[in-house]
């Protein structure tokens, strides 16, 4: 006991309330005046009892059962009090047990164990406890009585005696015996002679008990049997106490001088009262069922309104249409907007005000107003018994469940106000009126009740509905305070009054209500924070605990149904890593209602790849010892888990035999047995001990579970909240799930796996250049892929090590888990694919290089020519002028010649009209074709349907998509595109391959594009499709793909002509061989003029591997920097759609619709050089120059090295140039054939040489530099080597496929990905045409909000068998492969795009948006900004 003193007097206010309510749940007394150690001033803990509740049954005198729930302080009851005169034999404290409860120590005594004759501060402590009757026939009391207990002599603690005695309804005293000069007889005299009853105790007397006379008794109890003489004093109390009218009343003693208060002394203490008593006088004088409704408007009829209205939308009935959604939607709205409107009553507005204002009093003001709102009757009725219930009729019971639902009054209903005041604020988007704070900071005040140990509503459960917006906010708000903390989920599920708020506030310390008069109704959380000790055991930062209503509860209401108890099943099962299924008692039935519910939950749990676990909790089993009854137990308990398993199964429609198929569960370990709760009979038995031990047994289950199990965030939660709750409001449950933590995970992988594969084809984009540099200098003759691969090694295990990184230490590891196999095959898929078309491109380049050498020849010849032309002019005018003027006039004279000559023996390359040529050739395949056709053809890319260009095959039944008789067509055109984007992707291959830059164009390559499309087109129309294409879809086919390539093949035609047309680049030449020419004039030497030949050899080749180096790095950091390009597909479509937003171009919108991979290229296109214009001075035009310095240096060294290799091995100037060239042969296109035909023989002074290309070098350098700007960087590239191409080709490596309903496209960031495809948000199926049958009415129908829809079906291509839109996928094909979720989210930007372009898409599709297809208001209301802000939850 002095231990216990010790602490409650180092202990704070908060700590001694919690002990002393601890102890008065355990039926021990509790420390009523306790002096200082120091001082001795007495102190009268007041503060402490304030929780404290006590509730006792008695009888009325026509024997009816009266039950009674006090705040104890607030309890008037008779109190006996206990005291000693000097030191005696007996046990004060024992016999007062065997009063009370003679199975339990109420008082501890010198007989427990380890107990200590001596003392040291429970001397003057007076203890206090209360015997509660039952209302039983063998009641020691009728009544509830209060017995206090003096420790010490009493003789020595005049204070407390004086009290004491003067408040009790009894004193009795213990004393050896009485003398006349006794120091204590004239004490003994005096409370004789008072009228109050007065019981004396003699422990050196023998006698029985005798009556002295009214009130007064004596009884001896030397050599006594210890229970005649505990009968005796119940006797002689019970007839003290049937005299006696006085009672006690424990706030009283307070009024007693001399003695300090708790409560008084502590200022935090006396403010927090002041305000709460603020609030509760705002509380009184009014009617008891109107109370909430005056002072808490926001949570009442309105909310409930909203909360069935939300219901409803996502459960839609038959028939139903998007004005139908629409229209709910509206009125929803409007009910925020009456919430809105409500006033803040005066009393919220305290509540708030304190909280704000005075943080540093929260914890006493909340607890101050939970005691004051908790102690009333007014607000929490009792609960009555079953018996008492069933007495009355069903109609009765449920109108007084509605007045006691309506007075039920806590702090949860303030909170959850609150959070109604948040949510319709937030919906209308601002604060309330006339308010003095901003409606933003609410949620900051939940988070930091949260933080200080406070429950919070999770579910409001007379409203059977989650305030998502609210609990996000919150969540959020614990983020910003607490970090992106680790939280392991502990959920608890069982029937009503099965102690699952016990159990939970016995393992953790938590505050979930557990008294008589309230059952916890919905669901409440409350983080416990996890010691730095444990953290590293557990992997979590806080347990997050979440306490659940009763299964099969009648509750307030009566309204408790099956499918109330799925949901919250579904819900808490689903929200947590680990589930405790208590289980209260053996009854066979009860156990199979919560089995059956719980094993339904579990295997939804399995169907959306959730994986909780859970421990089955069978409490208050009547012999827990017993290890074979257990063994028996937990086998009836495998066995019915497996048969509900099969049941649920068959309702769930999946393939379970047994428990295990669903979850991990091992009965041996996943089954806990507790003993009894309760030592006896309540209300005065104690705790069993055994219980606590099964608690702190359960308590290492839970925390090994912990240990195992998968890291959640707070983030996580957040979104695992939204997702579960929106699932649930659409019923069906399975098929409405989105697991928005998984996606996230996903899109941060594909993020990862969008940066891997980069840095694999960047590494080969590296490797191509420089191989094509060698094959170019004719260093290589031939490319093998282990070449390739071998080159590619050390990257790939780079990416291999960086792989393996974040899959094992990535915050969501155990999510992405799944997908580690099938990742790591896609990455060594694509690195084979980049070698295998590296290998391609190069021995294209092979070829071609061998295809052009007469044209390199030709080109050689004709430089070599004259050059040697030039030197004989220059040998010959070099003794006869030095005149500049005189020898360019001369040269001038011999250029003009010598050019005109070498015209007319070549044949010009001229300019090309490649539709011209498309046109002969499909004049030649289609004779008939009208003659306009040409000029009619249309752009197959931005048709709106392909119904124009096929005929269907013998008898076809159309797709339609019927709702209460009308019907919506759908065109086989998904088939169409699907085939005319492969075609597309295969003819810019081809024309790539072509590399006209350096091949030239040739009429043939027409033709081979024209046969391959007819060929691809005849092997579509004779596979498994239901039509055939007209003529003129192949024509426009063909003329729209050639017109697409026509400006990359012209300007790659240009560049081609630019090189190899004589008159060009002779012309590009002239300035060149002047120089050169003057050279030889001024008598160089051959040394000087070599280095100069050299030079302006290396002028172009440098300028290309410059530009081509740059575009790389470039790429490189776009790749990195470019907020649109550094991302995964999702976030690239993002962009895209904001982009296309703010430019409101319809034509750009359908070609993103009808051929958003055309629509991408142009945006990579645009991007990329709006980056380049943006960035150039400070980014493009630094790495130029970087290179060029770097190239400068390695042709310098180069030249260096090449001389001493000569030096050392006494070779001539071929060996100089054979090493010069090899050395740079990686870096540049420059080999020892572009100097053939100069002649060197006479070279002998290297030294000079080098110096030479020391001396021009700069001046080339400076040259190609001052023609650096951000139009000559793409023009001086090949389409190949451009950032924007090289950026398509990585990107783009995606997935195509769109939605058969309303064509949006999967964001899937891999092309052949695994799973099904998804898209964040679907849109209207009108924008792909699809209109009500018989009518030219588009639908507005969105394909998400559709899925709720019980009556909408289609019939798939060539079927004649309707498929219900909610299960489209059993139409099988290309609809099985998707994942489309009911999702009623407001989708601002597509709605907002039907209105701006609703009269751009009525013309398109030559159809309007009339009858069922009429556009709701609601959606008129969104505006541009509202649509582009939308996309930041594209995910």
């Amino acid at each position: 006991m002095d231990v216990q003193m010790a602490v409650f007097h180092c202990a704070d206010g908060f700590l001694k309330q919690l002990m002393v309510t601890k102890l008065s749940q355990c039926q021990y007394a509790l420390p009523l005046l306790v002096p200082d150690p120091f001082t001795q001033q007495i102190e009268f803990p007041l503060w402490t009892f304030r929780q404290i509740n006590k509730s006792w049954k008695i009888r009325n005198t026509y024997y009816e059962t009266i039950s009674r729930i006090h705040p104890i302080y607030k309890a008037e009851t008779p109190m006996v009090f206990f005291f000693r005169f000097g030191s005696v034999s007996s046990s004060k404290s024992q016999l007062m047990n065997s009063l009370i409860n003679e199975k339990h120590n109420t008082f501890f005594h010198r007989n427990c164990p380890g107990s200590s004759r001596t003392r040291v501060l429970m001397d003057g402590v007076v203890e206090i406890a209360w015997f509660c009757p039952s209302g039983s026939n063998d009641d020691k009391f009728t009544d509830c009585v209060a017995f206090c207990n003096l420790h010490g002599d009493a003789g020595d603690h005049e204070k407390q005696l004086e009290i004491l005695t003067e408040m009790a309804s009894v004193n009795v005293v213990l004393l050896k015996q009485l003398q006349k000069n006794d120091m204590y007889a004239e004490k003994i005299k005096n409370l004789y002679g008072n009228r109050k009853s007065f019981i004396c105790l003699f422990t050196e007397e023998e006698s029985a008990l005798s009556k002295m006379k009214k009130g007064k008794f004596k009884i001896g109890l030397k050599d006594r049997n210890q229970a005649e003489v505990s009968k005796d004093l119940q006797r002689a109390i019970n007839d003290c106490l049937s005299e006696s009218s006085s009672t006690f009343r424990l706030e009283d003693v307070s009024k007693h001088s001399d003695i300090r208060v708790d409560e008084e002394d502590d200022e935090d203490c006396r403010r927090g009262r002041e305000a709460a008593e603020q609030m509760m006088s705002l509380l009184e004088k009014k009617d008891l069922t109107e109370i909430k409704e005056s002072v808490l408007p926001h949570q009442g009829k309105l909310w409930h309104q909203w909360s069935q209205k939300n219901k409803q939308l996502h459960r839609p009935r038959a028939y139903e249409t998007e004005m139908d959604i629409s229209r709910k939607q509206t009125e929803m709205k409007k009910i925020r907007e009456q919430q809105h409107e409500s006033d803040i009553s005066e009393f919220m507005t305290l509540f708030i005000k304190e909280l704000n204002i005075h943080p540093e009093n929260k914890m006493y003001f909340l607890k101050w107003l939970e005691i004051f709102l908790s102690s009333s009757d007014i607000f929490f009725p009792r609960k009555y018994d079953k018996s008492e219930q069933l007495k009355a009729e069903q109609t009765d019971f449920e109108r007084v469940s509605k007045e006691f639902q309506a007075a039920a009054f806590g702090l949860e209903h303030i909170m959850r106000e609150i959070g109604q005041i948040y949510e319709s604020c937030s919906s209308v988007k601002k604060n309330k009126k006339n308010v003095q704070f901003d409606f933003s900071f609410l949620p900051s005040l939940a988070a930091e009740m949260m933080i200080s140990g406070f429950p919070l509503e999770l579910m409001d459960g007379d409203a059977a509905h989650v305030p998502v917006v609210w609990i996000s906010a919150v969540l959020d708000e614990l983020i910003q305070k607490l970090g992106d903390q680790r939280v392991f989920v502990l959920s608890v599920l069982g029937l009503q009054s099965s102690g699952k708020s016990t159990m939970l506030n016995a393992m953790f310390g938590l505050q979930f209500a557990v008294s008589a008069g309230r059952c916890t109704r919905g669901a409440f959380m409350q983080l416990v924070k996890v010691s730095d000790e444990m953290k590293t055991q557990m992997k979590f930062d806080y347990i997050l605990v979440v306490d659940t209503e009763g299964l099969r509860a009648l509750e307030l209401a009566g309204r408790s149904t099956r499918h109330h108890d799925n949901e919250l099943a579904t819900f808490v099962i689903g929200l947590g890593n680990l589930t405790l299924i208590n289980i209260f008692g053996e009854n066979p039935s009860e156990m199979q209602d919560i089995l059956q519910i719980v094993v339904q939950a579990f295997l939804r749990m399995k169907k959306v790849r959730l994986n909780p676990r859970c421990v089955f909790v069978h409490q208050n089993v009547s012999d827990i010892t017993a290890g074979e009854k257990n063994m028996e137990g937990k086998k009836r308990l495998l066995e019915k888990l497996d048969e509900m398993t099969k049941l649920a199964a068959k309702d769930e429609v999946y393939d379970a035999e047994c428990f295990n198929d669903v979850i991990r569960f091992d009965v041996q370990n996943d089954v806990k047995y507790f003993a009894h709760l309760w030592e006896g009979n309540p209300p005065m038995a104690p705790p069993n001990p055994k219980y606590c031990e099964n608690i702190q047994e359960l308590k290492k289950i839970v925390m090994s579970h912990a240990s195992k199990s998968h890291e959640l965030m707070l983030k996580d939660l957040k979104d695992r909240i939204k997702d579960l709750w929106e699932a649930l409001l659409n019923e069906r449950f399975v098929f409405s799930f989105r697991n928005s933590q998984e996606i996230s995970a996903y899109r941060k992988l594909e993020t990862k796996y969008s940066k891997w594969s980069w840095s694999l084809r960047s590494f080969m984009i590296e490797t191509e250049n420089k191989l094509h540099n060698k094959i170019e200098n004719k260093e290589i003759h031939e490319v093998e892929e282990t070449d390739l691969q071998r080159e590619l090694m050390k990257t790939s295990e780079e990416v291999e090590k960086s792989m393996s990184a974040f899959f094992e230490k990535d915050t969501d590891a155990d999510i992405i888990i799944q997908w580690k196999t099938s990742f790591e095959m896609k990455i060594k898929e694509i690195q084979e694919n980049i070698v295998r078309e590296s290998k391609r491109k190069l021995n294209e380049i092979l070829q071609q290089r061998d295809l052009k050498k007469m044209i390199d020849a030709q080109k050689t010849l004709h430089e070599n020519t004259l050059f040697e032309k030039s030197k004989k002019l220059a040998l010959k005018l070099k003794d006869k002028t030095t005149d500049e003027q005189t020898l360019k006039k001369e040269f001038d004279l011999f250029w003009k010649h010598s050019v005109k000559k070498i015209i007319r023996d070549t044949h010009p390359i001229k300019d090309i009209d490649i539709m011209r040529d498309v046109k002969h050739f499909l004049s030649d395949i289609y004779e008939s074709a009208p003659v306009g056709h040409w000029m009619e053809s249309k752009d197959i890319f931005s048709v709106p349907n392909y119904t124009q260009y096929v005929l269907f095959k013998k008898e076809f039944k159309e797709s339609v998509i019927n709702s209460s008789g009308y019907t919506q067509t759908l065109s086989p055109e998904d088939k169409i595109r699907t085939f005319i984007t492969d075609v597309v992707q295969q003819t810019d291959k081809m024309i790539q391959s072509f590399n006209i830059s350096k091949m030239g164009y040739n009429i043939s390559r027409v033709q081979q594009l024209i046969d391959y499309i007819k060929r691809r087109v005849t092997e579509h129309q004779e596979g498994s499709v239901e039509y055939e294409f007209k003529n003129e879809f192949f024509m426009n086919l063909v003329l729209s793909i050639c017109s697409r390539a026509e400006q990359m093949i012209t300007d790659q035609h240009k560049m081609f002509r630019d090189a190899n047309d004589p008159e060009i680049y002779v012309e590009k030449k002239r300035a060149e061989y002047y120089i050169i020419f003057k050279k030889y004039c001024h008598r160089a030497t051959s040394a000087a003029i070599f280095g100069e030949i050299i030079c302006q050899k290396l002028k172009e080749p440098i300028e290309q591997s410059v530009y081509k180096k740059t575009a790389k790095d470039l790429t490189d950091e776009i790749m990195k920097n470019c907020q649109s390009l550094n991302g995964n597909r999702s976030n690239l479509e993002k962009h895209i759609l904001k982009t296309l937003a703010e430019e409101e171009d319809f034509d750009k919108y359908m070609k993103y619709i009808d051929n958003l991979k055309d629509h991408f290229k142009s945006f990579i296109r645009d991007e990329v050089s709006q980056y380049i214009s943006d960035k150039f001075s400070v980014s493009v035009l630094p790495k130029m120059k970087k290179n060029i310095e770097l190239l400068q240096k390695k042709i310098m060294k180069a030249a260096h090295e090449s001389t001493e290799h000569v030096q050392v091995n006494r070779g001539d100037v071929g060996l100089w140039l054979k090493n010069f060239t090899q050395k740079l042969s990686d870096e540049l296109i420059f080999s020892e054939k572009d100097l053939i035909g100069v002649k060197r023989d006479d070279i002998d002074d290297f030294n000079l040489l080098e110096d030479v290309i020391r001396q021009k070098l700069p001046a080339i350098i400076s040259d190609i530099s001052s023609r650096f700007n951000t139009e000559t960087f793409p023009v001086k590239l090949d389409y190949k080597f451009r950032p924007d191409e090289l950026l398509f080709e990585h990107l783009c490596q995606c997935c195509w496929v769109q939605c058969p309903f309303c064509k949006a496209t999967c964001t899937n960031t891999i092309e052949d990905h695994d799973g099904d495809h998804s898209v964040p948000f679907h849109r209207s199926i009108g924008l792909s045409g699809i209109h009500y049958d018989n009518t030219f009415n588009l639908s507005t129908h969105i394909c998400t909000s559709a899925m709720g829809n019980s009556t909408l079906y289609f019939y798939p291509i060539g079927s004649e068998n309707k498929v219900l839109w909610r299960d489209y996928r059993r139409a099988g094909g290309v609809f099985a492969d998707w994942s489309i979720t009911p999702d009623l989210s407001d989708l601002p930007y597509w709605k907002w795009f039907v209105c701006r372009f609703q009269e751009g898409l009525e013309k398109y599709y030559s159809k309007t948006f009339e009858g069922q297809g009429k556009i709701p208001d609601e959606w008129k209301k969104y505006s541009k900004q509202d649509a582009i802000e939308s996309l930041d939850d594209y995910s």
